[in-house]
């Protein structure tokens, strides 16, 4: 299960290393808003900012980063709580952290830019939307949407006969969704044990879990074995309800919009976007689980390639 950190001295897993792979990309951190994001850059063109989610950080691009930055200056950011950004102590709410990413666009000097974000990411890349439209042209959202007061409804038992290995698509039993709301004991019980939940979830939300290789699941590992790193990410959840209060005071999106779903989410985003957003496209990846950059970058190149040209 485990694979040595440090070879010849050198942490395999550190954002030093793993950035030598994203040819023309380069380690960037930039302090806004009272907290430090780390983020990577490359490539040239209109800004291109993607938002990792959970359990994840900005690595979780690299299969689609490279080829997006032939056409686009492309910026990958460790949202607040994530990989080698800051964990403060509270501002996990989406409005906060959608004031994060709108202080690193002025700090970068870009006016307008296309935003896409996958997960919690794409919460926070819809709250930006609702709070900052005058900066975004284009907002491309995968499997995640801005938390709404239908959360509220989500089963804490599962119907009978609807969990099993795999998530089932008609009625997804999103267990985490609970247990991150616990607050101290997640990372009392996965410190330096994290490996455990990523290769169930994986195998849970995936239908070839066999796309997230070995090398990716110690990447994230090897951050979020960390006690710190998994109190900051289970407050991206512990903050629902607060997201869910800011939501009932934004009006709908006129600007752009992507939706991509996976086998799992297509259905509730084809539904659920078009009320809070005008302008919108939904694309479904059905041969493709949650974690869709691993399960079919190809696709996910071309319907964002599409939509931004």
């Amino acid at each position: 299960m485990n694979i040595e950190n440090k070879k010849n001295g050198i942490d395999q897993y550190s954002d030093e290393e793993l950035i030598k792979n994203w040819l023309g990309f380069e380690n960037k951190f930039a302090i806004v808003n009272g907290v430090q994001l780390h983020y990577v850059q490359g490539g040239s063109g209109s800004p291109l900012l993607c938002l990792p989610g959970w359990p994840q950080t900005w690595y979780s691009f690299h299969k689609i980063a490279p080829h997006l930055a032939e056409n686009y200056r492309v910026i990958v950011v460790d949202i607040r709580g994530m990989g080698t950004s800051g964990k403060p102590k509270d501002g996990y709410d989406k409005k906060t952290m959608a004031k994060d990413i709108y202080e690193l666009i002025k700090h970068l000097g870009f006016e307008k830019v296309n935003l896409l974000g996958h997960d919690i990411g794409g919460m926070v890349a819809m709250s930006f939307a609702f709070n900052y439209t005058e900066a975004i042209d284009k907002l491309i959202v995968m499997d995640g949407a801005h938390p709404t007061e239908g959360m509220l409804q989500m089963p804490l038992i599962p119907a009978k006969g609807t969990f099993s290995d795999k998530m089932d698509v008609n009625m997804p039993y999103v267990w985490w969704m609970a247990f991150n709301q616990v607050r101290h004991l997640p990372e009392k019980l996965l410190e330096g044990r994290f490996r455990y939940l990523l290769d169930y979830l994986f195998s849970y939300v995936m239908l070839d879990d066999t796309k997230m290789t070995d090398f990716e699941r110690e990447v994230y590992a090897s951050v979020y074995n960390n006690p710190e790193n998994i109190r900051a990410s289970n407050a991206w959840y512990q903050s629902f309800t607060e997201d869910i209060e800011d939501s009932k005071n934004y009006k709908p999106l006129t600007i752009p919009v992507l939706g991509i779903g996976s086998n799992s989410s297509y259905n509730y985003i084809k539904m659920g976007l078009p009320y809070v957003a005008i302008n919108c496209k939904v694309e479904g990846i059905m041969d493709s689980g949650h974690y869709m950059i691993e399960e079919n970058p190809k696709k996910i190149i071309e319907l964002v390639t599409g939509f931004l040209s």
